[in-house]
């Protein structure tokens, strides 16, 4: 099966990293449009358990923009998606791969949008284990 995340585990807990993925997000240019707890849905509906989990859609309107006017059926790949999962003492966060979009639509001016959502979330996540190294080597 195609990779269609990048991801990273850090051993940061679940709150301090969720705190530090919007931080990231918003100086890589994204903003949180919305934001789904699937520990607390998940509960409520179904009753079931799971540990500390929320989806973070994050957009940069300029890339968005660009991305529907290259092809509107992208807009139901919008907003980019991120999730911050607490496993254990550890935390996943996976952030869904925007050059996934050029699988479903071969509009030229996509595959540039892609490739600029892609540097700027892949930062994001470099700075997320950057951080996370820098602190495990003063440790």
């Amino acid at each position: 099966m195609t990779d269609f995340t990048i991801s990273a585990n850090v051993a940061t807990p679940y709150d301090a990293t969720l705190a530090r993925v919007r931080d990231l997000l918003a100086e890589a240019g994204f903003g949180v449009l919305t934001e789904i707890d699937l520990q607390a849905t998940l509960k409520a509906k179904l009753g079931v358990d799971l540990p500390a989990q929320v989806i973070l859609g994050a957009c940069r309107p300029p890339l968005a923009h660009e991305a529907l006017q290259a092809d509107p059926r992208l807009a139901t790949m919008l907003p980019c998606n991120v999730v911050v999962a607490a496993e254990g003492e550890a935390t996943r966060v996976e952030v869904f791969d925007p050059a996934v979009m050029t699988t479903f639509s071969d509009a030229p001016a996509l595959a540039a949008v892609a490739a600029e959502a892609r540097d700027r979330l892949s930062g994001m996540m470099a700075a997320l284990t950057d951080e996370e190294d820098r602190d495990a080597t003063r440790a």
